[in-house]
């Protein structure tokens, strides 16, 4: 039986954070001692998220860092960019552990940071202190780490469809073109003309082609992988659906490998890795098919006319791209089993 680990969650009236909170009720070993919100401190979570009305914490607290770390073992940023890079060596410092849900800690370099989020950069220390958390593949350096930057949505969603296939060597990394698409919930809670009704449904639509932010994490990822310099074409798309990312993946193969020599190859990359699921030939994932849970869906198809082959991965992007895989990272840090507390089918339809 493992001890209880006291968790707290900043920026708990957004949806990772909400999500965050009702994911942990599932878990044994942690218990939620503090959910703190800085706008609203004082009002009652229920307020906030009528869904949330029974757990043991029941009114938001303020942010006080002395405060948490008399309350908190662990605390889980799902702040806002810019936010994590300030507050997360106070955290630190004060000895609580911190998985950071926000993209502050992800890009090594300082400059890449403020080229793409168009903020201020942690200190160079946080950059090189913290891990990056995509437990498939990188989950052995989070054991026992005390900062982890938890990956974003698409990321995960890409990386988990390309690293094998890149690692191996089967794929011109060159030639990759991720084309993704996202429910309204990867924009957050705010109001903004660009995820109000009228403009979402019945519409489909690009946004900030060659411009996101998640461009050079997925790049910084690969390059470790592929051990070289990597750069893809990577666009976003809004779907008018709440929640659900599907990633799909153009690169020529290099080599000769059929379909099912990708299906065989990437069973045995995440052999034991019970959160990847590979389709068998001739199946491709549907976003519905992962709604609410923490996996990743991946199927294929080789086009032997072009010699390219087409991935298609596919995640619930407040699950497995965000609460779901910061839990799962959680899970690493203690040395529990990673699938502890997140064991559950996704909801479907």
């Amino acid at each position: 039986m493992s001890h209880t680990v006291r968790a707290a969650i900043i920026g708990a009236t957004g949806y990772g954070g909400a999500e965050v909170i009702r994911l942990l009720q599932a878990h044994p070993y942690v218990h939620i001692t503090s959910v703190i919100s800085t706008s609203n401190a004082g009002a009652p979570l229920a307020d906030h998220f009528p869904h949330l009305q029974e757990i043991v914490v029941d009114r938001l607290d303020a942010l006080d860092v002395e405060l948490i770390a008399g309350k908190a073992d662990v605390v889980f940023l799902a702040t806002p960019a810019g936010v994590s890079a300030e507050l997360s060596p106070k955290l630190l410092a004060a000895g609580l552990k911190v998985i950071d849900i926000s993209g502050d800690l992800r890009l090594k370099s300082s400059s890449e940071y403020e080229q793409w989020y168009k903020k201020p950069a942690a200190s160079a220390d946080m950059l090189e202190r913290s891990v990056y958390g995509l437990c498939e593949v990188f989950g052995d350096e989070v054991k026992g780490q005390d900062l982890i930057a938890n990956p974003g949505c698409y990321p995960t969603a890409s990386l988990l469809g390309l690293i094998p296939a890149v690692e191996a060597g089967w794929i011109d990394p060159s030639t990759i073109i991720i084309d993704a698409k996202s429910g309204v919930s990867g924009a957050g809670r705010g109001v903004g003309l660009g995820t109000h009704y009228a403009e979402v449904n019945e519409n489909f639509s690009a946004y900030k082609v060659n411009k996101h932010q998640h461009i050079p994490e997925i790049e910084q990822a690969l390059s470790r992988v592929a051990g070289k310099p990597v750069v893809t074409t990577f666009t976003t798309h809004l779907v008018p659906m709440t929640r659900g990312i599907m990633s799909t993946m153009y690169a020529t193969i290099q080599g000769e490998h059929s379909t099912q020599d990708f299906i065989d190859k990437y069973k045995a990359y995440y052999e034991g890795r019970k959160f990847v699921r590979i389709r068998q030939a001739g199946k491709t994932p549907a976003t519905k098919e992962v709604t609410g849970s923490n996996y990743c869906d991946i199927g294929f198809a080789v086009d032997e006319r072009t010699n390219r082959v087409t991935i298609v991965s596919v995640i619930d992007n407040v699950v497995k791209g965000a609460a779901g895989q910061a839990i799962q990272n959680l899970n690493l840090m203690y040395g529990w089993d990673e699938t502890t507390g997140l064991l559950f089918s996704p909801v479907y339809p």
